[in-house]
């Protein structure tokens, strides 16, 4: 596949689709496209590590926050998510090492209340592809999601339901080659343990 960047990316989909009309929309579809990526796709590739500094117990979490894989606090040790009523509820207003935190819109609450960092190891949304940035990581691993997410944006803008049938149809093809490779990445040589105890 000779998609590379976002221009050969934008040349490729017109000619998937048929349509070369929609260039001039080209930005906002493949924003659209992102937007949907985000919400669903989850592979090592999206995980960032940063330090959140706490005042009071609350921290704001990175700009390109999705999801939190692993909250630590200082000291290294990992802190649990919660509901955001158990953590007022367990710990009103005491001060402390946290054992617990809640995500409230594009903040983190953690409980007891500290002005302590936390290390948060989080899914970071897909970088935008622009002319200016014309690469990034998933479009170098996998230029095939990419491109079966724009033709779907442009099926879609077109009013084509077939071919956006069609192209979301290859794009979840795409994406299970990519979890598959993910899952095997991480898990492949991993041994099965069975908890509990052993006789």
């Amino acid at each position: 596949m000779s998609i590379s960047d976002y221009a050969s990316l934008i040349v490729d989909a017109g000619e998937y689709s048929g349509n070369d009309k929609f260039v001039h929309v080209a930005p906002r579809l493949i924003g659209l496209a992102e937007l949907k990526l985000n919400r669903g796709l989850r592979v090592a590739d999206m995980e960032d590590t940063e330090t959140v500094v706490l005042t009071n117990g609350e921290g704001t979490l990175p700009a390109d926050f999705l999801e939190a894989r692993e909250v630590k606090t200082s000291a290294g040790i990992p802190i649990r998510a919660v509901s955001l009523q158990q953590l007022t509820n367990s710990y009103t207003d005491r001060s402390g090492i946290p054992t617990g935190y809640a995500i409230v819109g594009s903040t983190i609450k953690a409980r007891p209340k500290s002005s302590e960092s936390l290390t948060l190891t989080y899914y970071a949304k897909i970088p935008g592809l622009t002319p200016a940035a014309p690469t990034n990581w998933l479009l170098t691993k996998a230029p095939d999601v990419y491109l079966f997410a724009l033709v779907n944006e442009i099926a879609i803008w077109a009013k084509d339901v077939a071919g956006a049938g069609a192209a979301q149809q290859l794009l979840m093809l795409a994406l299970s080659g990519l979890n598959i490779g993910d899952e095997r990445a991480r898990w492949g040589n991993s041994q099965v343990v069975v908890g509990g105890v052993t006789p």
